[in-house]
């Protein structure tokens, strides 16, 4: 005892952050691979940033030394010694906030900082530009698909799912026979997506057709990408074959 308040040391900053990614971003938010390691990679660079600021080792880091100034050095770093993109530095600002949002509900010792912190905003920034096909140019892509071959069907199929229901590449490869219900009208497909909820989307007869024709055949084929082996999806995909996004982003 201390002036008669117990004597307690700074907060260990390993829990702290093991519980964040596994209690929080995993459990609780239900991220997706993809942007978790998205946060792991600005945590590792504030982590990096602190500690050479502080000129110690990351693991003699506590929770006490990430204050205000060092996120504001983070942040000048990112655009001055690492060349970022003001979008970069927004992105990791926002895994910052999520980050410090978490810090005050665990320990109230920096609700302040986590304030300060959580209250930088974020920079101007004109928005990426968007590139897209018209209607013709659709219509012309479909009617120069291949007709013959093991995987034209397929090939044909996907395209048409992405293109009528504006689903992203990893909810496709995501897509299992229990999403499609072709059982009665409107048919839909139903498909999961963090901070997108359930998707819904009407698939035309066509879209509805190709998938159940792939039942009927079971081959798959193998493809070597660099030093990778990957299971690239035949007509079905079964469940010692899962496409993965890499997969399609291939086709």
């Amino acid at each position: 005892m201390a002036g008669g308040q117990p004597v307690t040391g700074p907060q260990p900053l390993g829990p702290l952050i093991h519980s964040f990614f596994l209690d929080h971003l995993i459990t609780v938010k239900g991220l997706r691979p993809a942007s978790v390691r998205s946060y792991r990679d600005t945590i590792r660079l504030l982590l990096c940033f602190v500690a050479d600021d502080k000129k110690t080792k990351i693991t003699k880091l506590s929770a006490s030394d990430l204050t205000f100034e060092r996120i504001l050095g983070f942040l000048r770093y990112l655009e001055g010694d690492r060349h970022n993109h003001a979008r970069t530095r927004n992105q990791r600002l926002a895994a910052l906030h999520t980050l410090f949002d978490y810090i005050a509900s665990r320990d109230p010792e920096m609700l302040g900082i986590c304030q300060q912190v959580t209250a930088i905003p974020m920079k101007r920034a004109a928005p990426a530009e968007t590139h897209f096909l018209e209607r013709d140019e659709i219509q012309a892509l479909f009617r120069h698909l291949p007709r013959a071959g093991r995987l034209a069907l397929r090939d044909r199929a996907l395209l048409l799912f992405l293109y009528n229901t504006g689903a992203r590449v990893q909810e496709v490869a995501d897509l299992r026979a229990g999403h499609l219900e072709l059982g009665e009208h409107p048919l839909e497909r139903r498909s999961s997506s963090a901070g997108r909820g359930f998707l819904l989307g009407r698939l035309t007869a066509v879209e509805c057709a190709i998938p159940c024709s792939w039942r009927v055949v079971k081959r798959t084929r193998t493809a070597r990408r660099g030093s990778r082996r990957c299971r690239l999806p035949g007509w079905r995909w079964r469940r010692s074959c899962r496409p993965t996004r890499g997969c399609l982003m291939m086709r």
